[in-house]
């Protein structure tokens, strides 16, 4: 059997906060990240959902190392990454790349395109074949962009040109994982396609890994092979895609799906609408039990007091629910 390029098992990240006024200490943590399991095969990519605030982003960035976990392991390419430190991760750092949601923030305002995507081969210490200049330029012609504007400061790029240069940087080093945050939620629509398209297609030559983060229900339905749910630093659901949209089995699940939009008014107005009460209660105190308890329909009091595990319901379909959805026929 094929080993997963990343695997994550029992993953926890919190962060200390003060909780007191002016005049008090109280101190608190906010679990943003709250024992997540995960494993992403080679060519595959895993969709990784919830609203915002429920620990996406911040598993994106543990499992590269941006931040160190506070409980759980890291496994990359079969080593045991989770104690290594920045100086022992630098040189697998060539093959874990992220691309991040803003592109103009993540890109220094005060360098050229060249010396953006240039530096990935200084900080490894690595000369490309037929020379760095000429490498920056085939990268930029490979993402869309013109080699001749390799001079141009970020500025004088669009939003989707900009991101393009993200993209560039990441696959610099041929890497064998990439972590998307959101990479398209700040572009418009119509550039979102071609952004998502170019991903796909860097997949299918380089035989990438992707963990894709993202609250666009419609964006990870196109890219993703598996899609996992999260609420509250929890994983909630982690099943196929396919089975997932069609057969979600998780309250919260259905929920999220019910709010995806329907281009057909038919179908729209026909489907049932799931609003949800209340808002997302705050990970610093989150409820005991099941995390989704204050918001559930389908409550009941061992909800309140057990914390439900990740089952499989069914091959390759995992819930955290002691009262899932029943299965579509």
């Amino acid at each position: 059997m094929t080993q997963p390029v990343l695997k994550i098992t029992g993953l926890k990240k919190h962060f200390p906060v003060s909780t007191g006024g002016v005049f008090s200490k109280g101190k608190g943590v906010v679990k943003a990240v709250d024992g997540v399991d995960l494993e992403i095969f080679p060519g595959q990519t895993i969709g990784l959902v919830g609203e915002s605030g429920c620990g996406k982003t911040t598993v994106g960035r543990t499992v590269l190392k941006l931040y160190e976990p506070t409980a759980g392991t890291i496994e990359f390419n079969g080593e045991d990454i989770t104690k290594l430190t920045p100086k022992q991760m630098k040189p697998r750092r060539a093959q874990m790349q992220m691309i991040f949601q803003d592109p103009f923030a993540s890109l220094n305002p005060r360098q050229t395109v060249g010396t953006l995507i240039g530096n990935t081969f200084d900080i490894q210490k690595i000369t490309p074949e037929g020379g760095k200049v000429e490498e920056i330029q085939r990268l930029m012609k490979r993402v869309g962009l013109n080699p001749e504007h390799i001079n141009r400061y970020p500025h004088e790029f669009s939003g989707g040109q900009r991101q393009r240069i993200g993209v560039a940087r990441a696959i610099a080093l041929k890497p064998k994982l990439i972590v998307a945050d959101e990479p398209v939620s700040a572009l418009d629509v119509s550039i979102q396609a071609q952004v998502v398209n170019l991903l796909e297609d860097l997949q299918e030559e380089f035989n990438l890994s992707y963990l894709f983060v993202a609250h666009d229900l419609s964006v990870v339905q196109h890219i993703s092979d598996r899609v996992v749910v999260m609420y509250l630093g929890k994983v909630m659901e982690d099943a196929d895609k396919k089975d997932l949209f069609l057969n979600p089995r998780h309250p919260y699940t259905k929920a999220l799906l019910s709010a995806v939009p329907v281009p057909d008014p038919k179908i729209g107005r026909a489907r049932e609408r799931i609003i949800l009460q209340g808002d997302l209660p705050s990970p610093v105190n989150p409820p005991a039990g099941c995390v989704f308890n204050t918001r559930c329909w389908k409550v009941q009091d061992k909800c309140r007091t057990e914390v439900p595990e990740l089952v499989q319901i069914q091959p390759g379909h995992k819930i955290a629910c002691h009262f899932p959805e029943p299965a579509s026929k």
